[in-house]
């Protein structure tokens, strides 16, 4: 089975704890939820200071989901089908709640699973992988898991990440129970027999095995894993109409029911204060909680550990301007306004991450003959697909100066790099002096900025239906 969308659960729980301050029941209730939550070392200790803390005193809130089974009980294995030891390390969920300091917002951002990105110690890799690949080199120490995921997203989006929060399968299945089902409308009847679903057209209420495969359907799209994303989005909508209605928050025995169900199955880092996150998040309405998913440029095949495997290409050149909006600054036009730098104060790392050999030193002589110092690093088994040149904030005039020798080479803002790095990909793009003189009318086929598909937006006020 794989993970399924778990960022409801954070939601529900928050909504929920709003209404547990004010009686002596209430705080009993609380107490006995903090104190069966399972704490994680997730967060580096460095905090905000790891980058420069560019969202300042915003909060910024990782959500994992992956099949862990180890909670489960005999019973819950049967219902659902399945068995103990099928479960998998692999974060198939991964959401980053993100709110303002002035709690007027908030927005939940998807990270699509077979995102491909450098995972760091590891080289490049989906995103998913991230999390196993830390168990793994630490020898099965899950917090290193966890550690190394909340390093990977943190170098991807510049953001920090002040607080983490996962939750397994069975999670969904019991809080899909605990609130009665969810409403949802599909478009057309649905049955796929990898997640279970069996659905009919139209208005429905789903809980259970059939509320737990919903979001987890997976095939059967014509975009897999985004489009599955989508009815993550669309379920956490409904569920956060749910939740927040007087029939849910009024209810104790609902409520009751709705934290064991979360608690059970729920871990966090140390300093995570679920009543605190709650009164941040008070006085969000389903209108100013939106739902979005980072940029990306499609689908491609590359090879990861020798076997070729299809990755979501993330849009790195897109995604300095969707951090921006989201935090309200804009560090994306850094590179617009940068004056080029002098090459011979530019030294640039130049990696050959392509199946042809000896592309590194070729292009690292050519970027010598236009005035650079370069250097080589030991060479990897990475393969990807664009060329690309990556450079760290601070660093845009330099990068600059390169993007003049490498025209047709995607620009990614990370903070992944130390130096300007050009990354070579299959896609033979490379130094112009040794790029043959394109004919006339002919198109570039590198990457263009328009070919990023906009993220979309949706807000928790947002219902219809879904394919």
């Amino acid at each position: 089975m794989h993970g399924v969308s778990l960022g409801l659960r954070i939601v529900a729980t928050l909504c929920s704890l709003l209404v547990l301050v004010g009686s002596g029941w209430a705080w009993a209730t609380y107490r006995n939820f903090n104190a069966d939550i399972t704490r994680v070392n997730a967060i580096s200790p460095k905090g905000k200071a790891a980058n420069g803390g560019i969202d300042g005193k915003d909060q910024n809130l990782l959500i994992v989901g992956n099949d862990d089974r180890d909670t489960a009980s005999d019973a819950e294995l049967a219902k659902l089908g399945t068995t103990r030891d099928g479960g998998s390390y692999n974060t198939d969920t991964m959401m980053l709640l993100h709110l303002p300091a002035n709690g007027s917002k908030a927005t939940l951002i998807s990270f699509p699973r077979d995102s491909y990105v450098n995972i760091p110690g590891h080289g490049r890799n989906k995103l998913n992988a991230a999390y196993p690949l830390g168990i793994q080199a630490a020898h099965g120490n899950k917090e290193a898991g966890a550690q190394l995921l909340v390093q990977t997203i943190e170098n991807l989006t510049g953001l920090s990440i002040d607080h983490f929060v996962q939750i397994d399968l069975l999670g969904f299945y019991r809080i899909s129970n605990a609130i009665g089902g969810v409403d949802v409308c599909l478009n057309n009847a649905v049955k796929e027999p990898n997640s279970g679903i069996d659905l009919k057209a139209g208005h429905q209420t789903i809980k259970g095995t059939q509320a737990l495969a919903f979001v987890r359907q997976r095939y059967g799209f014509p975009q897999g894993d985004l489009d599955r994303i989508k009815r993550q989005q669309y379920f956490l909508s409904a569920v956060f109409r749910k939740i927040s209605s007087a029939g849910t928050l009024l209810n104790p025995l609902k409520l009751q029911n709705l934290l064991k169900a979360v608690s059970s199955s729920l871990q966090m880092d140390p300093d995570l204060v679920p009543l605190k996150l709650a009164q941040q998040m008070q006085n969000l309405q389903a209108g100013n909680f939106s739902f979005t998913t980072i940029p990306t440029q499609g689908f491609e095949d590359v090879q990861i550990n020798g076997q070729t495997q299809s990755i979501v290409v993330v849009d790195a050149t897109a995604m300095p301007n969707f951090i921006g909006k989201l935090i309200g600054s804009d560090p994306g036009t850094a590179l617009s306004r940068a004056k080029a730098a002098a090459p011979s104060s530019v030294t640039v790392q130049v990696i050959n991450d392509t199946n042809t050999n000896g592309l590194e030193n070729t292009n690292a002589e050519a970027l010598k003959a236009a005035g650079f110092k370069t250097e080589i690093p030991p060479a990897t088994s990475d393969v990807v697909a664009k060329t690309l040149i990556r450079y760290a904030p601070g660093q845009e005039a330099a990068a600059k100066a390169l993007q003049a020798q490498v025209p047709g080479a995607v620009m990614e803002a990370t903070s992944e790099v130390d130096s300007v790095t050009l990354v070579l990909g299959e896609n033979k793009v490379q130094v112009k002096s040794l790029m043959p003189t394109p004919a006339p009318g002919s198109v570039s086929s590198s990457a263009k900025p328009g070919e990023s598909s906009s993220p979309a937006v949706t807000t928790a006020a947002d219902a219809g239906c879904i394919n």
